[in-house]
């Protein structure tokens, strides 16, 4: 997206008129899409009324929310004024400045971090932000920040987050075609058996009436799941096992561990009274469920990528406090 004349909003100006130039990255998406992207902070329905009005034009014509961009379009937005809450987030919040030593592989195209455990992917449901938000407040520059996938809030490791729209469907592409490979570590209840190395329940997602998402296995009308596991090291009344989702079905891993007798320690919706309260004893204050690597090719180089996130220290400091069997 080239920028032939974007007046900023400083020192209290009034907004002016907008034009940007469409190239390779944005050809090819809706008009629409595109503004939501494009104008953070503008309700969708007041983007559609300015579409309706002709307030947005491209190429000096009206056009419609479906239009699809081409290379050299060029977009005319009139002045509008941008809410700037949902991008509110300070740099100097000391949970923000952290994830700066936590990005595992920055490039032109990409992020990967090592997501802390306890913080949501994006915004929403009584948080004012989320790790998305936190990363475009330290990244202010960066035209574009989309997570490639996602973590629930209480799991850590890596994590994705695309530069270039480009990138996005690069990486979407793969992850449909199950090019991606995201390996965890989990430290389960009791001993799990070495053989038991596939899951294969069907899972289906319930919604309480508090707002609660419970997924429960249902082999009738659930979707297909399987995740694989292996065996990393055994303990007294625990296992370090590597979970490997085949699919990518919404707490996948943490259901597969319950429905197997060997629930994730410290997991609040799956997990077993009496096993977290020993592992809580024992220092432990969170889900123990972490995307320990992700590998991918590399959306521009084509290369394969394999990264790596190490374990918190708390984490690590529990495993030293268990009794390898």
């Amino acid at each position: 997206m080239q920028k032939s004349n974007d007046p900023k909003n400083q020192d209290g100006e009034k907004p002016k008129v907008r034009f940007i130039t469409i190239d390779n990255e944005d050809s090819g998406q809706r008009i629409d899409n595109f503004l939501l992207r494009t104008l953070k902070g503008v309700p969708k329905s007041h983007l559609y009324r300015l579409l309706r009005k002709g307030e947005i034009r491209v190429n000096k014509k009206r056009i419609k929310p479906v239009y699809k961009l081409l290379v050299n379009d060029i977009v005319r937005i009139a002045p509008i004024r941008v809410s700037e809450k949902t991008e509110n987030v300070s740099t100097g919040l000391t949970i923000v400045a952290n994830l700066e030593k936590q990005i595992l592989f920055e490039d032109d195209r990409l992020i990967v971090i090592n997501k802390p455990s306890g913080m949501a992917v994006h915004g929403g449901s009584g948080l004012s932000f989320g790790l998305i938000e936190a990363l475009r407040a330290l990244r202010p520059d960066a035209r574009m920040l989309e997570l490639v996938h996602r973590l629930d809030r209480d799991t850590s490791g890596c994590l994705v987050v695309a530069k270039k729209r480009s990138a996005l469907r690069h990486l979407h592409e793969q992850l449909r075609n199950k090019k991606v490979q995201k390996f965890y570590h989990a430290l389960v209840k009791g001993h799990w058996p070495t053989k038991l190395t596939r899951v294969t329940e069907a899972l289906k997602k319930n919604d309480l009436k508090s707002g609660e998402r419970v997924v429960v296995v249902d082999n009738i009308n659930g979707k297909e799941s399987e995740t694989r596991f292996r065996v990393l090291e055994r303990y007294r009344g625990a296992t370090l096992v590597r979970a490997f989702p085949v699919t990518g079905r919404t707490h996948q891993i943490r259901v597969h561990c319950q429905v197997s007798g060997h629930s994730i320690a410290m997991d609040a919706k799956y997990g077993h009274e009496d096993f977290d309260a020993e592992m809580k004893n024992k220092g432990l204050k969170r889900l123990f469920l972490h995307a320990a690597s992700i590998e991918f090719t590399h959306p521009n180089t084509l290369e394969r990528l394999k990264i790596e996130a190490p374990l918190e220290p708390s984490l690590e400091r529990l495993l030293t406090k268990l009794v390898r069997e």
